[in-house]
């Protein structure tokens, strides 16, 4: 399922780019509004929403959605186990595998590594 919604997820972010670049700005019709008097408003009357907005308000809906769902699935996700996910528990038991008791050293004979 975690596959699935990555791929909707990139599937809906694409769309929704796409969309957001079809759209014209408010202020694609600034210079006809200044000279033409074809508005009351400097940017143009805010009109009923057509098919591009509709379109991009339920793919940033359905982008958030499915953002808040794969978070939501993340963090409740155990990592996989492998050989390399956590390599400080591998050295640590390599060292310890490695590490060979001291020598003891009888009382009766001075250390020589000390200098007298």
């Amino acid at each position: 399922m975690y596959e699935i919604l990555i791929i909707a997820y990139i599937v809906v972010s694409v769309a929704l780019i796409g969309f957001v670049l079809l759209q014209q700005g408010k202020g694609a019709d600034m210079g006809a509004s200044f000279g033409s008097g074809a508005s009351g408003t400097i940017f143009g009357a805010a009109g009923s929403a057509n098919f591009l907005s509709r379109t991009t308000a339920i793919l940033a809906l359905l982008f958030f959605i499915i953002a808040l769902v794969i978070g939501n699935i993340n963090t409740h996700r155990q990592a996989p186990q492998g050989t390399f996910d956590d390599l400080t528990i591998e050295a640590q038991k390599l060292e310890q595998q490695n590490t060979a008791p001291a020598p003891e050293v009888p009382a009766s004979q001075p250390n020589s590594d000390i200098p007298q």
